[in-house]
């Protein structure tokens, strides 16, 4: 049964990052969390992009808190992430750089690579993910210049 004080994850992944995401959603629901899949449900070969827009939508919408996807790097994943105004998504292969993407930059969205890490190392970095807060202070600020470059693209898109 999920632990309605914890958020609410969205996962996804391509076909490089299911078994990652397999892993990492096992881990999540044992942890008490509630978790929205998105795909991808096999090793079928499947475009990442599709992935990362499916799980950053429903965290701008405010369906799940957070988002976790997994490819072969995370790379792609982070990148096409990063398209959808509002979304924060860092790349992290290591414990530390996924607690300070969550206390330094509010990342939404955290971003594996599935053929990187192990199993016990992507669950690591997961846990030190969703149990980090951001900081605030000093950071808000950098938070708030990421935030209006999201406006900025937005008026080009509708003024051209």
């Amino acid at each position: 049964m999920p632990d309605p004080t914890k958020p609410r994850i969205v996962i996804g992944a391509d076909h490089a990052g299911y078994h990652a995401k397999e892993n990492i959603k096992k881990y999540l629901e044992q942890a008490g969390y509630a978790v929205d899949d998105v795909g991808t449900w096999s090793e079928e070969s499947v475009d990442y992009p599709d992935f990362a827009r499916a799980v950053s939508e429903r965290v701008i919408s405010g369906q799940d808190q957070l988002g976790i996807l997994a490819c072969a790097t995370g790379i792609g994943m982070s990148i096409a992430a990063n398209k959808v105004p509002g979304i924060r998504a860092a790349l992290a292969h290591d414990a530390m750089t996924a607690r300070l993407a969550r206390e330094h930059n509010n990342a939404n969205v955290l971003a594996i690579g599935g053929r990187v890490l192990d199993d016990a190392k992507a669950i690591e970095i997961v846990r030190d993910f969703l149990n980090a807060q951001f900081a605030g202070g000093r950071h808000q600020w950098r938070i708030d210049e990421i935030a209006e470059l999201d406006r900025e693209r937005a008026r080009r898109k509708h003024a051209g």
